[in-house]
């Protein structure tokens, strides 16, 4: 159940060990990739071209795409111990994690998530966005927190190229940005966003992006760190270039801060008018303690970037604290302990919303390889056929979508960018996907 990069993978293991098994995976919306195609930032071709990997991988006819069916609402453990041997839940995470300081609810506090699936055009969000503040504050210092910062500072024209929808563009185009203030509670030695990430925050040419020297800053933690991790050691020096060069003059500014931890979202009434920080102090061990010195910020919209979370799935167990399922190697695990028979968990649902496409593989091959060992002892589905699946659904009226059918959705909306030089113009709407997934449009 999921049919972004952990779920892919999870059948693609499958499938290279055993001749015999075949996979099926699921998916709420008519789409596959997940993230990949939501929650990446349309600016990131190269990311993005991890597609054309997991292309091959659904394209084996081994492997079905079924999309448009909701695990909870559409099917239950139960429905699909009917038609499985054994399912892998790979839902992912698509919420924002909460940030509990005062004011984080007022009008023009956002979350990066959010953000995210509606620059993407995700279906399930609202075509509008409130982009109506001069200086936006964002919160996080990971790959979310510099997509974010990025979209926002950027004109809607440099957009174009990509495939942000319609409605994107004209919300960005109109928005009146000026400066985006980008808030790191801990030091330069102690980043999340990989170089790459962070380069390209410099490429726009109508955004300067300022370090501001005061948090540069290190400890004996940041300096290990830099010298066993070579990404941060990349990220340091990019900084530390940045922070000492000389102001270019550029129409929108994009601020980094460092050691600045937000304690207040500041409000009148009931809308954002500022963020309060405080300045803290590296304490040596790759941590941070306050000073008890704070900043009020002059900012109109606070978006939060402080790590993605799962939800919560019907009939199973749920580890609220750490927004995962619990397992044992990928094998979940009930109360007691014990391992609910022929259900098993990958990706971010199972381990959080930590690691690159790569820890993704590997945590899907780890779940396999319990699968396959408990193999022999799994209950036999009573309906094996694999077209029974399919009639149920259908029976029960649900508008499923297909392997076939996404890739002439796909034709479709890379037809819809040609004439524009565009790669493509994605379609948002749920139902117009739908629609031409099932030839019905």
């Amino acid at each position: 159940m999921g049919a972004g990069p952990a779920g892919i993978y999870a059948a693609d293991h499958l499938i290279k060990a055993s001749e015999t098994v075949t996979v099926d995976i699921f998916d709420k919306l008519p789409t596959p990739y997940g993230l990949i195609r939501y929650g990446v930032a349309p600016d990131h071709p190269r990311i993005k071209e991890i597609v054309n990997a997991l292309f091959r991988i659904l394209d084996n006819p081994r492997i079905r795409f079924i999309g448009n069916v909701e695990y909870g609402n559409d099917v239950k453990p139960e429905e699909l111990n009917r038609f499985y041997d054994a399912t892998i839940i790979s839902t992912g995470a698509e919420k924002d994690r909460s940030l509990d300081i005062p004011g984080i609810d007022l009008q023009g506090s956002f979350g990066g998530a959010d953000f995210a699936s509606w620059f993407n055009g995700h279906p399930d969000v609202p075509r509008d966005w409130p982009l109506e503040a001069k200086e936006v504050a964002v919160i996080g210092a990971g790959n979310v927190a510099v997509d974010v910062a990025r979209i926002l500072a950027k004109t809607a024209d440099e957009l174009l190229v990509t495939e942000i929808p319609d409605n994107v563009y004209q919300a960005l185009k109109a928005s009146p940005v000026t400066d985006v203030h980008m808030f790191s509670r801990r030091g330069p030695g102690q980043v999340k966003f990989t170089p790459q990430e962070l380069r390209e925050l410099d490429h726009s040419p109508n955004v300067e992006v300022i370090v501001h020297p005061e948090g540069i800053e290190f400890d004996e933690a940041s300096l290990e760190a830099m010298r066993q991790t070579r990404h941060i050691k990349m990220c340091v020096d990019i900084l530390q270039n940045w922070a000492v060069r000389d102001p270019r003059d550029r129409p929108r500014r994009l601020h980094l801060y460092f050691l600045q931890a937000p304690v207040e979202v500041l409000g009148e009434d009931g809308k954002v008018v500022g963020l309060r920080t405080e300045t803290q102090e590296l304490t040596g061990d790759g941590w941070v303690r306050g000073t008890g010195e704070f900043t009020d910020w002059n900012v109109q919209a606070v978006y939060r970037a402080v790590g993605y979370l799962s939800s919560a799935l019907p009939d199973l167990p749920f580890d609220t604290r750490t927004g995962t399922i619990p397992h044992a190697a990928g094998r979940v695990i009930d109360l007691d302990g014990e391992h609910i028979p022929g259900m098993y968990v990958a990706g971010w649902i199972k381990r959080g919303p930590v690691g690159l496409i790569g820890h993704t593989k590997g945590c899907s091959g780890e779940t396999v390889t319990s699968l396959l060992e408990d193999a022999d002892t799994l209950p036999v589905a009573p309906e094996r056929d694999p077209a029974a699946v399919v009639t149920y659904l259908e029976q029960r009226g649900l508008p499923v979508t297909t392997w076939a059918g996404w890739q002439i959705l796909d034709a479709f909306e890379i037809a819809l960018g040609e004439p524009h030089g565009r790669k493509r113009i994605k379609v948002v709407d749920r139902d117009e996907m739908t629609k031409i997934s099932r030839g019905e449009n």
